[in-house]
């Protein structure tokens, strides 16, 4: 075998000075500073603008990395917790993204009210797209990376496992996983009127 393949890699390391230098170069290379206005023009874009367009209920929370499209069709309701890097994408048109109280978004969860279609011609960017109201009860959690297509219904209660994909209508309290989401469980606690559980 050839000595040179089988010799181990190592990190460069760098002496203090040599990080300091790398500091000082980066500090003063004009392309940095050109790439950090464009960070703030996107999360103005995505998070900061649309915020004040979206109907919020009373105490959310909402991570400063989720992002939002067409935020005037988007409802929240109340005391709703939406992770990092969530997006909720309502649709160019008409589709609406509306969500009730106290529900649970884990991170990098996305919620789209439209989808492109695929046999209008070419380009693939070039496709009009399908919008459909998505609709999410009471006390949903949705997990890690949950996508919620058009259409789609969820009802209160509710548990998306992470990694799913939920197309069509999953029933009050189900515990649904899988792509597309199945329902696998149930949830046996009961809810009272006005929040909480029996």
């Amino acid at each position: 075998m050839n000595e040179v393949q089988d010799a181990p890699a190592h990190k460069l390391r760098l002496t203090r000075r040599q990080r300091l230098w790398r500091l000082i170069k980066g500090l003063l290379d004009p392309r940095a500073w050109a790439h950090l206005v464009k960070l703030v023009n996107y999360y103005n874009h995505t998070h900061v603008t649309p915020l004040r367009k979206v109907r919020f209920g009373p105490n959310p929370s909402i991570s400063p990395t989720a992002g939002f499209s067409y935020p005037e069709r988007i409802e929240i309701g109340a005391r709703v917790r939406i992770g990092t890097r969530c997006i909720i994408w309502a649709g160019p048109g008409t589709g609406r993204v509306v969500i009730g109280d106290d529900v649970l978004f884990g991170p990098e969860v996305m919620i789209t009210a439209a989808g492109y279609r695929y046999n209008d011609g070419q380009p693939v960017t070039d496709q009009a797209s399908d919008e459909a109201d998505v609709v999410i009860g009471n006390d949903v959690w949705l997990g890690t990376r949950v996508t919620v297509l058009p259409g789609a219904r969820i009802g209160d209660g509710a548990i998306i496992g992470a990694h799913s994909v939920v197309r069509g209508e999953i029933p009050a309290m189900a515990v649904a996983v899988g792509s597309p989401a199945r329902v696998v469980s149930q949830r046996e606690i009961s809810l009272i009127p006005g929040g909480g559980a029996a």
